[in-house]
């Protein structure tokens, strides 16, 4: 009986593999790859001392289960009586944790050797999305895409975070790449493949558990023949064979079916709570509040400490019954919900571009045993400081301790200090001792034009009052980069409550040396500005464009490839509580139907030029 074939991929114009060599694919992937890797570079080196300050709980817990899977190693993973059997280790997949624990074990206790593993397999998956679009549409659209991704301030920042958020799309570029080639020679073991590594970034982050159903549908609408089913059925086991072991490890460990983590029913109350602006459902916003109503409700004081344990399992069904019953009831309101979430995850988000100007080359510890080269205590600081008319600030008995209090304005300076000279091409740290008893404020390092050198937020602790609120050692590092002044500013910061209250104490400015890196100044210029194009407004209508081209150009296939992953995200992901790091995935195909739009027009501009050259070539 002979096989039936599969539809294959067609696509305008000639595909990178009928139009290029081996070589100069291999030659444009390298290209890819090292601009990737080199734009990350440069934000890692923005970046590398504030990262750590980043959703500091979250990547905290998947540092404090890696440290445990080193020390009881594969045993304790699969014991139900190691440290590792608490449920509050169940608030993410092991994945993450198990990648820092190896990474540890063989570079030291290094966060920057994570935070380059993750860069480098952020390069990877630029030029992913370019192999992608290649086996799709022509060349031209492919090197748009994989620029695109390589340059990408989004996903050039939190490559850099110590969470999981970039790691986990590897895989899923990957497992559609499978696809994009399994449509042109289908083979059971592509398919296999493909799901596996959606599997494998299951492991990183849970939202992509379903992912392998949207691939499963994608294959049968990709090929029109009896073994459609065999393919699609494939994805679907190959993705259980690489889940299955951690959800049985769960059973085993728990005695509880748990697929892959904990965490769900928190993250569909409190998404169905950032809507809720009139509080009809009387549900919490944060994990805290979410704690303290579950404490109240079930009369646990002890649900108050953590979200899981104790009894984390049956907490989280009664948090998935909350949430839909809510659903159930308001079902249009909800698919608005859906709606505005969907329509959220194509607009990108606005990341820190990489500076024109290299950060500070010294090391920041030990700056305590330096002499300051300026300080200014509470009083001195009153008598030359300029403070907002609404706002007040007042000197504690010893004049050591000031006490700042903001107006109730959203935003706006509420206190500058006097000018403190600096000198060019040198590394600085200003030390700031701030403990905030109320609200969130920005500090700031600025020149006389208003150009910010350094910035912090600092805001008050949900779960303290006013007197138990930290003191927070901010250091506000900096290369002036010219012989200047510069002052030290207090801003409101989008406060709640308004009118923030803030204890500061003695201000000091100490001066580490010569600035290292200085000729990095001209790339990061270059990057800088080419990074300024990664708007919504520019970016959504090219992909709009492009979008609509391919459904001029029916090119189905092609559109069922590059809009799975998307697809999958506007209908499941916006379910829950969503950030943009929850579905960076989208933004890789976003770029893709850019390179679309881009293509055509070069393809427009090329064919208008040789039209033209044809009529004046032409005798007369």
């Amino acid at each position: 009986m002979k096989s039936p074939k599969a539809t294959a991929v067609t696509a305008p114009g000639c595909s990178l593999k009928n139009s290029s060599s081996r070589r100069i694919r291999l030659a444009v992937c390298i290209t890819i790859f090292l601009i990737a890797f080199g734009v990350r570079l440069l934000s890692w080196h923005d970046t590398r001392l504030e990262v750590g300050k980043v959703q500091t709980t979250v990547s905290g817990d998947y540092k404090r289960v890696a440290q445990l899977l080193r020390q009881g190693g594969v045993a304790s993973f699969l014991s139900s009586s190691s440290p590792l059997s608490d449920l509050n280790t169940l608030g993410h997949p092991a994945g993450y944790s198990i990648l820092v624990a190896i990474v540890y074990s063989v570079c030291g206790d290094s966060d920057t050797a994570v935070q380059f593993v993750q860069i480098v397999c952020d390069a990877l998956a630029a030029v992913m999305i370019f192999l992608i679009v290649g086996e799709l549409l022509p060349l031209s659209a492919a090197i748009v895409a994989g620029m695109l991704a390589a340059l990408s301030p989004q996903f050039a920042w939190n490559s850099v975070l110590l969470l999981p958020d970039s790691l986990f799309v590897l895989p899923i570029l990957l497992a559609v790449y499978c696809l994009a080639r399994a449509a042109k020679n289908p083979r059971l073991v592509t398919f296999i493949v493909a799901g596996a590594l959606v599997g494998i970034s299951c492991w990183l982050r849970a939202n992509t558990m379903l992912l392998t159903f949207f691939l499963g549908a994608a294959v049968l609408l990709l090929f029109r023949s009896e073994r459609s089913w065999r393919f699609a059925l494939a994805v679907v086991c190959g993705t259980l064979l690489i889940v299955l072991p951690l959800t049985i490890r769960n059973a085993i460990v728990f005695h509880r079916f748990i697929p892959l983590s904990l965490g769900a029913g928190q993250t569909l109350l409190e998404g169905i709570a950032d809507y809720d602006h009139e509080g009809r459902f009387n549900i919490a916003k944060t994990d805290m509040g979410i704690m303290k109503q579950e404490a109240e409700d079930f009369h646990r004081p002890d649900y108050y400490t953590t979200l899981f344990n104790p009894d984390g399992v049956e907490r989280e069904r009664a948090r998935l019954a909350r949430g839909f019953a809510v659903i159930r009831s308001h079902p249009f309101w909800f698919a608005g919900v859906m709606t505005q979430r969907a329509a959220a995850m194509v607009r990108l988000e606005r990341s820190r571009l990489v500076s024109t100007e290299p950060p500070v080359s010294h090391s920041l510890e030990g700056t305590d045993k330096l002499e300051p080269i300026w300080t200014s205590w509470a009083e001195e600081l009153l008598k030359s400081a300029f403070v907002s008319p609404r706002a007040s600030a007042v000197s504690l008995p010893g004049g050591v301790v000031l006490i700042l209090t903001g107006d109730s304005e959203k935003y706006g300076e509420q206190l500058l200090t006097p000018p403190i000279p600096v000198k060019l091409n040198n590394d600085y740290v200003l030390t700031v001792p701030i403990k905030i008893e109320r609200g969130r404020m920005r500090i700031s390092v600025k020149d006389p034009a208003g150009k910010i050198y350094s910035s912090a937020i600092v805001e008050a602790l949900e779960t303290k009052s006013p007197d138990e609120q930290p003191v927070n050692q901010l250091q506000l590092s900096f290369v002036a980069s010219k012989d200047d002044r510069v002052r030290l500013v207090f801003s409101n910061e989008a406060s709640i409550p308004p009118n923030p209250v803030a204890r500061v104490g003695a201000i000091k400015l100490f001066e580490l040396g010569p600035a290292r890196f200085l000729w990095t100044r001209y790339p990061r210029f270059l990057v800088h500005g080419l990074q300024k194009i990664f708007l919504t407004m520019v970016i959504l209508p090219l992909a709009i464009i492009g979008l609509v081209l391919l459904i001029i150009k029916r090119q189905w296939p092609a559109l069922t490839i590059l809009l799975v992953v998307p697809m999958y995200f506007f209908c499941v992901q916006s379910i829950v509580h969503t950030e943009y790091r929850y579905v960076l995935a989208v933004d890789y195909f976003l770029f893709a139907l850019v390179g679309v739009t881009i293509s055509s027009l070069i393809s427009l501009v090329r064919t208008r030029y040789f039209m033209l050259g044809a009529r004046t070539s032409r005798p007369h």
